[in-house]
């Protein structure tokens, strides 16, 4: 019997060894690729990563009550995070604005609160193609609250943007979803003022400090919603919930490597295909049938965030 166990020991080590060989020739092979095909490559695999977390916390939001999904979603995130706290310390993570932070915490929790109300309602290709418009929120925001010049390249890109929201809004109204595509859009800018808060925490803290504080406050703000309507979940939702976790900080991390490597407006190149992700994997998982105005809308809403990211690039490397 002992005999046994040790061999099944040594096969199982033997087998990691050899995973550890091929993740490392694959990525001495992946280095050796054009940077920017390279980053391009992580910005692909971060929206395939997103859209894949989203088709489990819609599957989630329709099993628990959306405020309960909320607050596991985030309460895995965080304790996917806990390991990097216990590496480096918790002097690491210490906030220079501890207000800033739970600002930023609260406004971002209205905005999910108002995003997980929707979700279990539209389908993936709707959420992903609303989802387009956050770009430009965040670049009208930008110009009400940060000062920021809105030349006319901006407002062009903001026009065309709303036009394409239109496009998959519109068609929608009338039928039993069609509040909830609102809800939906109501979420983006929500989400935009979260991002342009982000922005000035970034001129004094580090970037894993406001999203170690975002895990904190989200998921403490999520709890009494939480709680009101709160059911046990099952051995497969808890596991649900601990993919999810992970699957947002690998995200995180694709998305991370890709801005290494290249511009954030070269990224944007690729942002399309989360359209063409979110169309097979809800087709697929949810049998969701993606309408003509979603796609058509979803593109006219992505080229526009493209263009206008392209233009800002070239006036930057001007200047």
């Amino acid at each position: 019997m002992g005999d046994a166990v040790r061999a099944d020991s040594v096969r199982g080590r033997t087998r990691v060894d050899s995973l550890l060989r091929r993740a490392v020739v694959v990525q001495r092979r992946a280095s050796r690729l054009d940077p920017t095909l390279r980053g391009l490559l992580w910005a692909m695999s971060a929206g395939l990563t997103f859209v894949v977390l989203n088709t489990f916390m819609r599957a989630l939001a329709t099993a628990l009550d959306p405020f309960q999904t909320q607050f596991l979603r985030y309460l895995f995130g965080l304790a996917v995070m806990l390991p990097l706290l216990a590496r480096s310390g918790l002097a690491a993570y210490r906030p220079r604005s501890i207000a800033g932070q739970f600002a930023r915490g609260g406004l971002h929790t209205v905005a999910l609160c108002v995003w997980f109300i929707a979700l279990p309602h539209i389908t993936i290709a709707d959420t992903t193609a609303i989802g387009f418009t956050g770009p430009i929120f965040i670049m009208l925001g930008a110009a009400m609250f940060l000062g920021e010049r809105m030349r006319w390249e901006r407002w062009i890109a903001a026009i065309i943007g709303l036009t394409g929201v239109l496009i998959v809004v519109t068609p929608k109204l009338s039928g039993g979803g069609g509040m909830y595509t609102l809800v939906m859009l109501g979420s983006s800018p929500l989400f935009a003022a979260s991002f342009l808060i982000t922005k000035q925490l970034t001129r004094y803290e580090r970037p894993p400090v406001i999203v170690f504080w975002q895990a904190i406050s989200v998921t403490l703000f999520s709890l009494p919603l939480a709680l009101l309507s709160w059911k046990a979940p099952s051995l497969a939702e808890w596991l649900g919930f601990a993919l999810c976790g992970m699957l947002g900080s690998m995200g995180q991390y694709f998305l991370t490597r890709s801005f290494s490597v290249i511009d954030i407006s070269a990224s944007q190149s690729v942002k399309f295909l989360e359209l063409v992700w979110a169309t097979l994997i809800g087709w697929l998982a949810f049998d969701d049938q993606p309408s003509r105005s979603t796609l058509i809308g979803g593109i006219v809403i992505c080229t526009s965030t493209i263009w206008i990211a392209r233009r800002e690039a070239r006036r930057m490397a001007r200047a």
